[in-house]
């Protein structure tokens, strides 16, 4: 699958009765607006996003990336005047799940990604995150999506680079399958990053009602493996249930719905950095 596929599912402005469609997905729990929108101004200061290569299902069947839960930390990043990058495990492609990107279950920064044609080159040619300086940003952030349910929990390079950011200090966060990139990642006492920490992603309950049995890796049985205080909401369908959770510089959500508090939060701990730890 190429770039020019993956980002041209579809035209940037949606037509009505998709708009129509969005709102009362949104009304039932899909996307939701953020109930505590803050303004931040960050200039000068970096955020790194971290997305899959990671582009079949199973063969013939495309995945990737879930777009919002790119494009909504991405803006949200940006929109506070932060430097952002894209990077992905390996370098390369990042694939968007083209189910992503129907209009009807789009949100507006995944319009906003359409129409953002610097932002898709970039997509299609991202660097590695073993060839980044990590310490040279302030926070990091794990986009989920399926294609993340491959790559993230093999990749010793981002295993590497989250070990790094949290001796550091760095803001660390991530939603749905983007915290399987947490599960090999160390504390600084050689611990489990997620050992004790509460911690929130896709439910396996989530992975059982789509009926997707080909991933590897589960967020919620590998991160409780690790000893996390895993957490989670549920309805009468997970996709449409939302939660977050913030512990110390680790901020995750459950799913895409989460994904504007979980950005929000995070540049709130850009913005008033965490008290030194003892």
């Amino acid at each position: 699958m190429t770039a020019t596929r993956t980002a041209g599912a579809g035209s940037a402005t949606p037509p009505p009765p998709a708009l129509g469609l969005r709102a009362l997905l949104r009304a039932v729990g899909m996307h939701p607006e953020d109930p505590a929108t803050e303004r931040f101004d960050l200039t000068g200061r970096r955020a790194l996003c971290i997305a899959t290569n990671h582009g079949e299902l199973v063969p013939g069947t495309p995945t990737g990336v879930f777009c919002s839960e790119l494009s909504v930390p991405y803006y949200a990043f940006l929109d506070a005047g932060m430097e952002v990058e894209v990077a992905s495990p390996a370098g390369g492609l990042i694939p968007i799940d083209p189910l992503s990107l129907k209009p009807v279950l789009r949100c507006a920064a995944d319009d906003r990604l359409l129409a953002d044609r610097a932002l898709r080159a970039r997509l299609a040619t991202s660097p590695s995150v073993g060839s980044l300086d990590i310490g040279s940003f302030d926070l990091v952030y794990l986009a989920g999506g399926w294609g993340a349910a491959f790559d993230f929990a093999t990749s010793s390079a981002l295993a590497d680079a989250l070990t790094e950011a949290a001796a550091r200090d760095l803001v660390i966060g991530g939603v749905c399958h983007g915290p399987l990139g947490l599960v090999e990642a160390t504390a600084p006492d050689g611990r489990p990053l997620v050992e004790g920490r509460r911690i929130s992603a896709v439910t396996d309950k989530q992975v059982r009602e789509l009926k997707i049995g080909s991933t590897p890796f589960h967020p919620e049985t590998e991160l409780r493996a690790r000893g996390a205080r895993f957490e989670s909401a549920t309805r009468f369908r997970d996709p449409f249930a939302n939660h977050w959770v913030v512990d110390g510089n680790l901020v995750t959500g459950q799913n895409q719905n989460a994904g504007p508090m979980v950005a929000r939060e995070m540049l709130r701990l850009v913005a008033t950095p965490l008290a030194p730890t003892s």
